[in-house]
């Protein structure tokens, strides 16, 4: 385990008095969600990622899902009223949200985006998001995270029976 150090996501949290645990490990960069649920030991359906979008109308958008769905960009369109929405570039990630890949975090963002959370993250008391640098996850309430994010939850995972093709990896690429 790394030693113990705050992220801003952690000053966020700390400043609204939320209760979190923030949990550490040492990250490869190209490990997947998945993998990273296995080393909190936890389900990956607990554990989300966090996709940037950017809708046709050139508004930036949040989507929060677990790990090992995938993000259906017909109901991102629908659940942000926009007609189309696509994936940015990796490349613009850092500058937009001040985020690198595979930390970026829906909380503590340069600006607040509007952000959804995939309906599931109710199933649970807690579940792990990014603490915004790689190789830290927070585990807080789906409640007190939509409370700081000021999001919505909707459906917003392709269903796997609609991909028949198996996972898009274009759409996996930011935890």
């Amino acid at each position: 385990m790394k030693k113990e150090e705050k992220t801003n996501v952690c000053r966020v949290l700390d400043a609204k008095k939320i209760s979190y645990v923030l949990h550490t490990y040492e990250q490869d960069p190209s490990m997947s969600g998945e993998e990273i649920a296995k080393i909190l030991g936890e389900d990956p359906d607990k554990v989300f990622k966090t996709l940037v979008t950017q809708g046709k109308s050139g508004a930036y958008y949040v989507f929060v899902v677990p790990v090992k769905g995938e993000l259906d960009l017909k109901k991102a369109a629908k659940a942000s009223g926009e007609k189309a929405i696509s994936m940015i570039k990796q490349k613009d990630l850092l500058p937009l949200t001040g985020y690198v890949h595979g930390g970026c975090s829906p909380i503590g963002m340069k600006k607040p985006f509007q952000t959804f959370l995939h309906e599931t993250a109710a199933n649970y008391g807690h579940i792990f998001v990014s603490a915004g640098k790689l190789g830290f996850q927070i585990e807080l309430s789906p409640t007190d995270l939509m409370e700081v994010i000021k999001g919505e939850t909707a459906d917003i995972v392709l269903d796997p029976r609609d991909c028949p093709g198996g996972p898009k990896s274009s759409l996996h690429y930011a935890v």
